[in-house]
């Protein structure tokens, strides 16, 4: 069976590098995109992605449209989606979840728990 990939799609490439970095230490295949249309193209063409590691706030299409494209598409609604964002005030967590992420991870990253949610979701397959 081919490697499970986590997909991190981020505008920012240092947050790209240092994500890719931690995991690719842990043993996970990434792929990256700095743009959410970049991300679904990476998703039609590669159907090994696990989990998506979604920065929420970008120019163009943030993550929470992002998601919500996602969940509308037969080959993308069900990949999980963990929100990545530096937004970490009250009910910004329930914000994402409402818009259909399947976790949260708030900037900067704990990895421990970071590895913990990617663990939960690509197990719920």
């Amino acid at each position: 069976m081919a490697q499970k990939l986590i997909l991190i799609i981020d505008d920012d490439n240092r947050n790209i590098f240092a994500l890719k970095a931690v995991l690719k230490a842990k043993g996970f295949g990434c792929l990256s995109a700095t743009s959410a249309r970049e991300g679904f193209a990476i998703m039609e063409e590669n159907e090994n992605v696990a989990v998506v590691l979604m920065d929420m706030m970008m120019p163009d299409m943030d993550g929470y449209q992002a998601i919500a494209t996602m969940k509308k598409s037969d080959k993308m609604q069900n990949i999980p989606v963990l929100a990545v964002t530096a937004q970490a005030m009250v009910g910004d967590r329930e914000r994402c979840l409402s818009a259909g992420a399947s976790g949260y991870v708030s900037k900067p990253i704990n990895v421990d728990e970071l590895l913990l949610q990617i663990e939960e979701v690509t197990n719920k397959k």
